[in-house]
């Protein structure tokens, strides 16, 4: 599609962002993707990918058949998931490698786990999930905390091709219920309790109180964590210990099940703007295909590299970048069991040190927490085996951009910021280190094979320096394969905008050098006097300042401009709010944006309204701003926050 001219109705985009980071040139010749990559015609990519990353039992006959909104990949092919992340590397001599280091939140718990030990761990727990029933097609629900026995099961499961849903273990009883009843899951894998910032979370208490509205579960698997007393129903509930010993780990005993390529692997809910959460379908070859090859290639992995991404398994991220993409490739890779500021700011830089981590994969909110304790932390510590530094999630300001390379890659590694969704599978727009010339805050290029625009309200393709909404206009293998069990609301999500067409949901732009700069979520565009502006260029305009740590940014009703935007900031160290403060916060983002982003109203709050994924609850800060009932809050991670930040606002406009 030819561009054509920026329309009124896109999004305005003022920020500018000017520094340049080329690659390095010894980084760039031992790369393991090179500028050819992008010349290469997308079919013959992904077939080449699909034929030479993962072992088939029987190739596929086509490489996908596109039926909009429906698509499917390696068609006629069949294998395992759990053969190509454990069995195969076991049979190809590499039994004793590192598959995962595993630190516990208390300080003395740690463990190595080789290839050869977690296909003995996988084995056994198949073979337990045999005995009570579990065969190819059966459902499956895992409620637990980030201990090693989580991707144990997830395996397990997709060995005897019986499909999972992974729920985060900070969700509630309702919430779990919700998901395994629209799953119609028969069997619940979970644990007596976790621990979370030295706390211990009862996971087994919400599992029972879930399981009591969830008639289709018949078994409960509870994995020994803490060993604290739980309730247990001996007819329906079983002990992971007791149930795995004994059992035989030679890998014939539960073979892989032959799956064909569109079988499904794994269901994971994401937020709707409704109650009902949707339930992502992800099927086995393509959604395989997609995660190894992009972290091969974007992470630049190698076979010594010890390689941590620092998500939870619990969301997609975890899935594919912590379990299915990294363990194809037969790296090892770290598992953290706690939060990044427990028992102290130094444990994730400890944890760097200890393991000689090569690899960093972190969300932008945890960089600005970072930064918010300050470098001094990460300064007590040998970073020097960091070599690539990655971002997912949020957009990411520049200035978290330039502090996480400078504080932590020692102003040498390479920054690559991924944008990718639940629905996506894999990451879609992304720098290939070595290949990219990176800029702070940009995602950069789409990933090759993967095809993107930027479409205006009327579906005309933006030109560079306009912003509008982000679609992607041709399939991929790790697509989603529809919204389970609802056709409707798949169509009406994500087709229904543009013909033919993913419509992501955010906004972005892309700059006179093709590059794309992602602006967040369409519903956090803000109508100022006419202007629509992002809430990510305000925010980055805040942390820019140099007192700053975190900002959010939201629009609130007003009669004069339509909308008024409103700034929550939690500032650096020992930083106090102010009149003063206020004031110099305002002038400096007039100064990098415009007067029209001059915030109207700044509230000062030592903590922002975060999902347990890092993720900033915008929709509750919104509440806030209007003087409204906040709306749910159980996927927060301390929802005390946002009763402290409403009490804050009403200070100061009682001040006002």
């Amino acid at each position: 599609m030819e561009p054509t001219r920026p329309l009124t109705n896109t999004i305005d985009t003022m920020l500018l962002e000017e520094r340049r980071y080329e690659p390095d040139p010894e980084f760039a010749r031992q790369a393991n993707a090179q500028p050819d990559i992008y010349e290469r015609d997308w079919e013959e990519f992904w077939e080449t990918e699909g034929r030479e990353r993962v072992t088939w039992f029987e190739p596929f006959a086509k490489l996908y058949e596109w039926e909009p909104p429906y698509a499917k990949w390696y068609l006629g092919g069949k294998l395992n998931v759990c053969f190509n992340c454990v069995d195969r590397h076991v049979e190809a001599g590499n039994g004793d490698k590192v598959a995962y280091y595993w630190e516990g939140e208390p300080e003395d718990e740690r463990r190595t786990i080789t290839f050869a030990d977690l296909q003995r761990d996988v084995v056994r727990f198949a073979n337990a999930l045999k005995g009570l029933g579990v065969k190819k097609g059966t459902a499956v629900g895992i409620y637990m905390s980030m201990v090693p026995e989580l991707p144990v099961a997830m395996l397990a499961c997709a060995r005897l091709g019986a499909p999972h849903t992974v729920v985060f273990g900070g969700f509630s009883a309702e919430a779990l219920s919700d998901r395994l009843n629209d799953m119609e899951c028969e069997l619940l894998i979970t644990q007596d309790e976790g621990w979370r910032a030295g706390k211990k979370v009862p996971l087994k208490r919400n599992a029972d109180v879930a399981v009591a509205q969830s008639p289709t579960v018949r078994k409960v698997v509870v994995h020994r964590r803490t060993g604290g007393e739980v309730a247990f129903d001996e007819a329906r509930d079983a002990w992971w210990d007791a149930l795995t010993k004994g059992k035989s780990d030679d890998p014939a005993s539960a073979p892989c099940e032959p799956m064909d390529a569109e079988d499904l692997l794994y269901l994971l809910y994401t937020s709707g703007t409704t109650a009902k959460p949707k339930g992502i379908v992800h099927t086995t070859a393509g959604y395989l295909v997609g995660v190894a090859t992009t972290h091969n290639y974007i992470f630049d992995v190698k076979p010594d590299s010890v390689y941590w991404c620092a998500a939870d398994v619990g969301w997609v991220t975890g899935h594919s970048y912590i379990v299915y993409g990294p363990l194809a490739n037969a790296t090892t890779g770290v598992i953290f069991e706690g939060v990044p500021n427990y028992p102290n700011a130094e444990r994730w830089w400890e944890i760097i040190e200890r393991y000689k981590i090569d690899i960093l994969y972190t969300a932008p909110t945890a960089i600005r927490s970072h930064m918010k304790w300050g470098p001094e932390h990460a300064a007590r510590h040998d970073l020097s085996s960091l070599r690539l530094l990655g971002s997912v999630g949020e957009p990411i300001n520049p200035e978290a951009w330039i502090w996480y390379r400078e504080h932590i890659g020692g102003n040498r590694t390479p920054v690559v910021d991924t944008w990718w969704q639940t629905e996506t599978g894999m990451i879609m727009i992304t720098p290939l280190p070595g290949v990219t010339t990176t800029k702070p805050g940009s995602a950069t290029k789409p990933f090759p094979g993967v095809a993107a625009a930027v479409f205006s309200e009327s579906g005309e393709q933006v030109a560079p320096g306009g912003g509008g909404y982000l679609v992607l206009d041709r399939p991929w293998p790790a697509m989603l394969r529809g919204i389970y069990k609802d056709d409707k609301r798949f169509r009406d999500t994500y087709w229904s905008k543009y013909e033919d067409v993913y419509f992501a949901g955010d906004g972005a732009r892309i700059d006179e050098d093709g590059d794309y700069w992602l602006l967040g979520r369409v519903d956090d565009v803000m109508n100022i006097s006419g202007h629509r502006i992002s809430t990510i260029e305000v925010e980055s305009a805040l942390v820019d300042h140099q007192k700053v740590a975190e900002a959010a940014v939201c629009g609130r009703a007003d009669e004069r401009t339509g909308q008024a935007i409103v700034a929550y900031v939690t500032l650096k160290g020992d930083e106090e709010g102010s009149i003063e403060m206020l004031e110099e916060l305002r002038d400096h983002v007039a100064k990098k944006i415009g007067p029209i982003a001059k915030p109207a109203n700044i509230v000062f709050t030592p903590e922002l309204p975060k999902t347990r994924s890092g993720k900033i609850m915008r929709r509750l800060l919104r509440d806030v701003a209007e003087n409204r009932a906040l709306g749910d809050t159980t996927t927060l991670a301390d929802p005390t926050v946002v009763e402290e930040i409403k009490e804050r606002a009403t200070a100061d406009a009682s001040e006002d």
